[in-house]
């Protein structure tokens, strides 16, 4: 059953996103995102990322609420800085953050994490994974970023994912 349907939930949603777009459940239309529903996922396979083991699903909980907590202060931040940029310009850099995470699926959820946070862009993933260079776009002290980042970002994904 795996090989005909490898994403079964994937198959079914494309099949009611084909019907819920075209605003019918027509004969044609219901055939046409059955066949969709079965042949995309057969043929995007070898696209699947690895299988998750999340090995401890209470640090998701965590992680999800001090994400939260940095989104609504760095949007605050950075709209402070910007209003203020006349009277004390933001101090941008690029930082090296040396990484210990290795996971491919907790190298995503960094780089989305780093993308959700306002006043950092995730810019260059070194080709070993050892080192991650972000643009901060106010930085007062660089060692203190660095280590903010790995307690806060890096440490739970690697309880998660390693």
């Amino acid at each position: 059953m795996r090989r005909l349907f490898p994403a079964p939930w994937l198959s079914l949603a494309l099949w009611v996103l084909w019907l819920v777009l075209n605003l019918s459940v027509s004969p044609g239309n219901l055939l046409l995102g059955a066949l969709l529903g079965f042949c995309a996922p057969l043929m995007m396979r070898k696209l699947r990322p690895l299988p998750i083991r999340i090995r401890r699903p209470g640090v998701v909980l965590r992680l999800f609420l001090l994400v939260g907590r940095d989104v609504l202060g760095s949007n605050l931040a950075v709209a402070w800085s910007v209003l203020n940029a006349k009277r004390r310009p933001p101090r941008s850099r690029f930082v090296k953050v040396p990484l210990d995470l290795r996971d491919a699926n907790g190298l995503a959820a960094l780089s989305m994490i780093t993308t959700v946070v306002p006043g950092t862009v995730w810019s260059e993933l070194a080709l070993d994974r050892s080192i991650l260079l972000l643009h901060v776009f106010d930085l007062d002290d660089e060692a203190q970023f660095i280590e903010h980042f790995k307690a806060t970002y890096e440490r739970p994904l690697m309880e998660i994912f390693e």
